[in-house]
């Protein structure tokens, strides 16, 4: 499976640098300053945790387990937090309840790779 965290990671990091262009050039314009942040918050996390996601795969790699665990968290915890942020931006209503449990998520994620690179 550390095939899939590593496409994962990098199909995450190439979103993240695409949207970042976009929100750079043509989004400020369309929404106001919060929702920008916002934005660029789950920017942020999207590139950190592509990054972990490609560390992911790289440790789990012959060994799975833990890490594979980790991995599927993060980009559950991608998914459903820069989701539910990316939506409540453009004006999607009812989603922003949800980023909680993704950024949650992302949290376990970390603490397994924790997990799995102490009994590495």
């Amino acid at each position: 499976m550390h095939r899939l965290w590593l496409a994962f990671g990098a199909l995450f990091g190439l979103a993240a640098v695409a949207l970042s262009a976009w929100a750079a050039h043509g989004l400020p314009q369309r929404i106001g300053a919060a929702r920008m942040a916002a934005v660029q918050n789950a920017l942020t996390m999207q590139g950190w945790h592509a990054l972990a996601l490609l560390a992911t795969g790289l440790l789990a790699e012959g060994r799975g387990g833990l890490a594979d665990a980790a991995g599927a968290a993060f980009v559950l915890g991608v998914l459903v937090f820069c989701g539910a942020v990316y939506a409540g931006a453009f004006g999607v209503a009812g989603v922003g309840r949800f980023a909680p449990y993704g950024g949650a998520t992302l949290m376990l994620g970390w603490a397994l790779l924790l997990l799995a690179a102490i009994r590495r």
